[in-house]
């Protein structure tokens, strides 16, 4: 190989190096600082809309896994050239390295909750990278002057030794992080208190249990996660607390300990993303257990002039949500605890996050939550609103065809078509689907908890062999039909009616 591949691997054993160390290094500070990590959360805060939902349609919950991806790819392609430059001009490849590290300083200590050691990390990694692209290519260029044999073997040992060692950094880091989550440890320990509201039981007839349909509660795995955090905040719950303040005639602050001490309540509620398409699967409906809202706000005695309070995330997300909402007593909007039965999940917000009936996530649904700004719409904005979405987000009408799919061939025969559909808090009063556009034939509806949660139907089908379509639409119980037109997620929700084009052999 000649003296530029060699460079350009040397290059890629010092990111790796770079990788590694600030990794380790970042145990010292928080896993938010390691500089893949932060700069990746720069990213999705800066992304445009457009660029968020194209990377949610193509990936769906593992957008995060994928981004992480291409960024190791491009520190990669990075370090490849930071190899080249090195052996063409001696510190010209350190110097790029150099500069690299501090925009991406910029990007660690600009994020929200970030302190100044976080540029430690960073630092090292670079320093710990520089050395080892100097000591390599400086071995190679002592072996393409002289012409022998034993620098370049002492190159290759030396990039084996490193990029071993940072291969083990690497994993090492990862590992250790992972270890160090005092809040998975203190979840599994936990045992929530009992409900003094308990839930109202889930009929028999809510889940059709039809092989292919998602089930009426989803599972804790099964759920969906769409958020900003691309690192999953570890919070202690012996330190959390709710800080409510802004146009409050007082300021209201509550421990954990003080929150599972209250009177807590169990609802069933579905939960939707703003960035799920018709006929998407970024809704889940869950057993919910938290205290309400509006049970604090009360407290607190919010101003008349007020008309939204803006949730903050221990991550520095913010969503903007309607006061009335949050204040509606017919509408069991919950600082939640836990989820199915259990302590929510790390990823799911532990210790504590907002659950509100019919509003998309992106205002409402904040996970991590640790303060409550009782502000206005007109002073304030929030994360998603700053980038483009509507400020208030009451979910769409929807309905889903889950069976069958597009996938596989469909036997002949008689056959079931089975979804789901909702209208969070408004409730669904029919269901309907029509098949190669003929006429709309009426599905049966499931049994259901609440309007709060979404519903299944079925409808009877005989299959005859060849192509088919199959289209469905639900109305609420207001009497409003979810609309034909076709509109994408932005600003405010998908439109359209969920069509299917099955085969029947």
């Amino acid at each position: 190989m000649r003296s530029r591949g060699w460079a350009m691997i040397a290059g890629v054993v010092a990111g790796a190096v770079v990788l590694g160390a600030s990794d380790l290094a970042a145990l010292a500070t928080a896993p938010e600082s390691a500089p893949i990590t932060a700069v990746g959360s720069w990213l999705i805060d800066i992304a445009p809309p457009a660029v968020k939902d194209a990377m949610i349609a193509a990936f769906g919950t593992g957008d995060k896994p994928v981004l992480i991806g291409i960024l190791v790819v491009l520190l990669a392609i990075g370090s490849a050239g930071a190899g080249l430059l090195e052996l063409r001009r001696r510190w010209a490849g350190v110097i790029l390295m150099v500069v690299v590290a501090l925009g991406v300083a910029v990007a660690v200590i600009t994020r929200a909750g970030a302190q100044v050691d976080w540029f430690g990390p960073v630092a090292i990694g670079t320093a710990a990278g520089a050395f080892v692209l100097r000591l390599l290519v400086g071995r190679l260029r002592t072996a393409r002057d002289e012409g022998t044999g034993p620098s370049r073997r002492s190159f290759l040992v030396t990039a084996s030794v490193a990029g071993a060692a940072a291969a083990v950094a690497v994993v090492a880091g990862r590992a250790l992080a992972g270890a160090a989550q005092a809040a998975d440890r203190a979840r599994a320990l936990l045992r929530l208190p009992a409900a003094a509201d308990p839930a109202a039981a889930v009929p028999a007839s809510a889940d059709l249990g039809i092989d292919g349909l998602a089930p009426y509660v989803t599972p804790n795995l099964d759920f969906y996660r769409i958020d900003t955090a691309l690192v999953v905040p570890n919070v202690d719950a012996a330190q959390w607390s709710l800080r409510i303040h802004g146009l409050v005639e007082r300021e209201v602050e509550i421990t954990f300990e003080q929150l599972l001490a209250l009177p807590l309540v169990e609802r069933h509620v579905t939960l939707a993303c703003v960035s799920n398409e018709v006929g998407g699967t970024l809704i889940g409906n869950a057993l919910w257990l938290g205290y309400p809202i509006r049970s604090l706000l009360e407290q607190a005695g919010v101003r008349p002039e007020a008309d939204m309070v803006l949730s903050r995330s221990v991550d520095g997300f913010t969503a903007g949500t309607p006061l009335e909402v949050l204040q509606d007593a017919g509408r069991d909007s919950l600082l939640a605890v836990g989820m199915n039965g259990e302590p929510l999940p790390v990823e799911h917000g532990y210790p504590v996050r907002m659950v509100v009936p019919g509003l998309y996530g992106y205002v409402s649904a904040t996970k991590w939550v640790v303060e409550l700004e009782v502000t206005r719409f007109d002073a304030v904005t929030a994360y998603w609103t700053d980038r483009g979405w509507s400020a208030e987000g009451p979910i769409k009408t929807q309905s889903r065809i889950d069976v069958p799919s597009r996938a596989g061939t469909v036997p002949a025969g008689e056959r079931m078509i089975a979804g789901v559909a909702w209208a969070q808090h408004t409730g669904i009063e029919r269901v309907e689907v029509r098949v190669d556009g003929g006429a709309w034939q009426e599905a049966a509806l499931a049994g259901s908890v609440s309007d709060d949660t979404w519903v299944q139907w079925s409808l009877p089908w005989t299959a005859d062999a060849g192509e088919h379509e199959l289209q469905v639409r639900a109305t609420d119980r207001t009497g409003a039909t979810q609309t034909s037109e076709e509109q994408g997620v932005v600003p405010d929700g998908a439109t359209g009616w969920h069509t299917v084009r099955v085969t029947v052999g």
